[in-house]
């Protein structure tokens, strides 16, 4: 048994492998096994609302935390619960600026349920394809703007991200959870914020929460949470501060771990 009571964990690189359509089989049937022993199962995921419609269907999750903590996404019903959308002014001056210091950036984001980006930028996963709202940025500070996402490809990520965190200074949260895009969130919103919020709403803290991870922008959740667990091959910053290290997301590493936890026998 555990003292545990709430399960936070990252998908990409976390739940499944870089390039799985979804977690494993195993995976699937060990946080069914979570629930049903009276675990909540929250995904924190720096995916949109709609990169988590499939897993909702496998029923592995109650919640998912989504943009990075700027959507909390109920599951079972299918709609949005809170959003923390960066103000239209910051949005304006954060895409102004940036194409001042570094000509040739693109920008998208995620507003809700729906996907914004530019007729320059280049969409990475079928879902962005599925009716974009195609428009200029400076358009995006007309919705509630939950992630702005920025490329540049002629520029390094890393420097990019110096230049978004020098004209974001307190505005914004700039963080990344892949090689290419540089992603901005409002001031204060992180998965480990929105994480906490979530749980006081249940009456739970810090110490009730377990949670898995593997980039950069699970850091803040990992160091926050009861226990930290972060999966083989993780980003150094993760190894760095991890209470755990279980077994790779490709071989089910966050699994492994659960039915070590809570005594779950492996399927066959």
């Amino acid at each position: 048994m555990t003292t545990f009571k709430l399960i936070a964990t990252d998908i990409d690189g976390t739940l499944m492998a870089a390039g799985a359509e979804a977690p494993s089989a195993r995976t699937c049937a060990t946080l069914r096994a979570a629930r049903a022993e009276g675990l909540t199962v929250v995904l924190v995921t720096g995916r949109p609302p709609r990169g988590v419609w499939e897993l909702a269907k496998r029923r592995v999750a109650d919640l998912a935390i989504c943009a990075n903590g700027a959507l909390v996404y109920d599951l079972p019903l299918d709609r949005l619960t809170l959003e923390r959308p960066l103000p239209g002014a910051v949005t304006r001056r954060l895409v102004t600026e940036l194409r001042q210091a570094a000509a040739g950036v693109v920008f998208a984001c995620e507003a809700g349920f729906q996907f914004c980006r530019e007729s320059e930028y280049a969409t990475g996963h079928p879902l962005d394809d599925l009716n974009p709202i195609v428009e200029e940025a400076l358009g995006f500070a007309e919705r509630p703007v939950a992630k702005l996402l920025a490329r540049h490809d002629g520029m390094q990520q890393k420097l990019l991200i110096s230049l978004a965190s020098a004209i974001a200074r307190d505005d914004a949260v700039i963080t990344r959870s892949g090689p290419e895009l540089v992603e901005i969130a409002a001031a204060g919103v992180t998965k480990a914020s929105t994480l906490e919020f979530v749980c006081k709403a249940r009456g739970l803290g810090s110490g009730d929460v377990l949670a898995f991870g593997d980039m950069v922008n699970d850091v803040s959740m990992l160091t926050w949470a009861g226990r930290g667990v972060v999966v083989a091959g993780a980003h150094p910053d993760l190894l760095a501060i991890a209470d755990e290290v279980t077994a790779s997301a490709a071989d089910d590493g966050v699994a492994v771990y659960l039915e070590n936890l809570l005594g779950i026998e492996p399927p066959a």
